[in-house]
């Protein structure tokens, strides 16, 4: 079915407000506010409404598909993430432990992995191991009772792309699975190697980025600020756009991460006296042209 066929169907469905729609509401009241200057009118909420559910729709409909291999022994906990992806409309594999987990991990192709750390027969972080050493690169979401920060630093660097302490609310698990999946899609193919964006360039293998062929040092975080914003060039990229590519959660008004690291690459990029790379769009985000 095509994907605008299914929007009129979907929309039949009850969608309740969650952090998702909460982001894209964000957005929508930010573009209105761009585009005409008035913020509070009668016609803004559902405007703004109307804007935030048309997005979830659409992503509700892009996720048909897609596939996603659950491995968790609980069958209460099973029961309820198979429920909530199969909502979402992702295609969903239940295995209830590690040795067939491992097994279906290697072997199979998928989308992404929710991937319990406490399993029977092979733990999490082995079947993990396992995918990484034979150059298995699918999102893999971490789940586990163990939520103190040692665990979950073994859990990332043994190859997790993220992780979620249990209890969780489901629609969390989905919501950070649209984001690993976005973010994997992005991701640079074998035959792309290097970005190019003006006097800006990137090499994707060695990390290193050139301005004006002149070499510029970045910590990690402002690399994958820069690369995002290279990937979306002349498109105004907005706070929670960049929140979920680099930090992998929606956008918290409350925070100034933003701020800090957008004013450290720009003293990196822009030279006294040049015309900046990084323009601020007032009440959007930002600009890199």
């Amino acid at each position: 079915m095509l994907l605008d066929d299914s929007l009129g169907e979907m929309k039949k469905k009850h969608f309740t407000l969650n952090a998702r729609q909460a982001a894209l509401w964000h957005d929508a009241e930010q573009a209105y506010v761009c585009a005409f200057g008035i913020k509070g009118s009668p016609q803004f909420v559902p405007m703004r409404c109307e804007i935030a559910s048309e997005s979830l729709w659409r992503e509700h409909a892009q996720m048909k598909g897609v596939k996603i291999l659950t491995i968790e022994d609980d069958p209460i906990t099973g029961n309820e993430i198979v429920g909530e992806l199969t909502r979402s409309g992702f295609d969903v594999e239940w295995v209830d432990n590690g040795r067939d987990g491992m097994a279906r991990a290697v072997t199979d192709q998928y989308d992404a992995v929710t991937l319990d750390r406490m399993l029977p027969g092979v733990d999490g972080l082995t079947i993990l191991t396992a995918m990484r050493s034979v150059g298995i690169q699918t999102p893999v979401l971490m789940l586990s009772a163990l939520g103190d920060v040692d665990e979950r630093i073994r859990g990332l660097r043994a190859g997790g792309d993220d992780y979620l302490t249990k209890p969780f609310d489901p629609q969390e698990l989905v919501a950070r699975l649209e984001v690993l999946l976005r973010r994997h899609r992005s991701a640079p193919t074998v035959a792309e190697t290097s970005l190019k964006v003006g006097v800006l360039e990137i090499d994707l293998i060695s990390r290193k980025v050139l301005c004006d062929n002149i070499e510029i040092v970045l910590l990690p975080t402002e690399y994958r600020v820069l690369e995002f914003m290279m990937r979306h060039a002349g498109q105004t990229i907005t706070r929670t756009m960049l929140f979920e590519a680099v930090w992998g959660y929606h956008f918290d008004p409350g925070t100034n991460l933003i701020d800090v690291h957008m004013g450290r690459l720009r003293k990196k990029l822009d030279p006294e006296g040049n015309r900046p790379l990084i323009q601020t769009v007032r009440g959007s985000g930002y600009l890199l042209c």
